[in-house]
């Protein structure tokens, strides 16, 4: 004999399940979306870039930032944007300059070889949108809706590690 919950613990336990499979969800397409991105650098036949320093380069575009700035706008970690940077530079994807106002903060932008890795993953996210949207896989509006729920969740983990304390 089962015991049956009470209607709302039973809609309280039905929410976390969907929220343990979202979670795990994100984070699986978080790990498929660098594998999507290696395997298309493979293909184009650029080797000595990783995944995580192609989507980097990708989010940097045309601004000059600090590494500081990369992780304020909640992109990548401390030590990993610190040290996929100094790769980046190393290799000549970016150009580095010491702030004049701060001279402990370093000021990152890409070089014409940056803008092109830029360029290769900006294509391979058009051709994903177009056939997400040309094999009716997701509409517009189904998009705009998945990036507002995910703004929201996002909104509420960043009260958690500011107001938990």
């Amino acid at each position: 004999m089962s015991m049956e919950l009470p209607i709302g613990q039973q809609d309280q336990k039905g929410f976390m399940t969907g929220y343990l499979e979202a979670l795990a969800l994100v984070e699986r397409l978080h790990r498929l979306l660098l594998d999507v991105i290696k395997d298309e650098f493979e293909r184009v036949g650029v080797l000595e870039i990783n995944a995580v320093q192609a989507l980097l380069l990708f989010n940097i575009g045309n601004n000059e930032v600090t590494a500081g700035e990369l992780k304020s706008r909640g992109y990548y970690q401390g030590s990993n944007v610190s040290y996929n940077l100094k790769k980046l530079v190393e290799m000549g994807y970016m150009h580095h300059q010491r702030c004049e106002i701060d001279r402990r903060s370093v000021r990152v932008r890409l070089t014409e070889r940056g803008r092109e890795i830029r360029d290769i993953v900006a294509a391979l996210f058009s051709r994903h949108a177009e056939g997400l949207e040309g094999k009716g896989v997701i509409s517009s509006e189904g998009i705009e809706d998945i990036t507002a729920s995910l703004k929201r969740v996002e909104r509420y983990w960043s009260d958690q590690i500011r107001y938990i304390y």
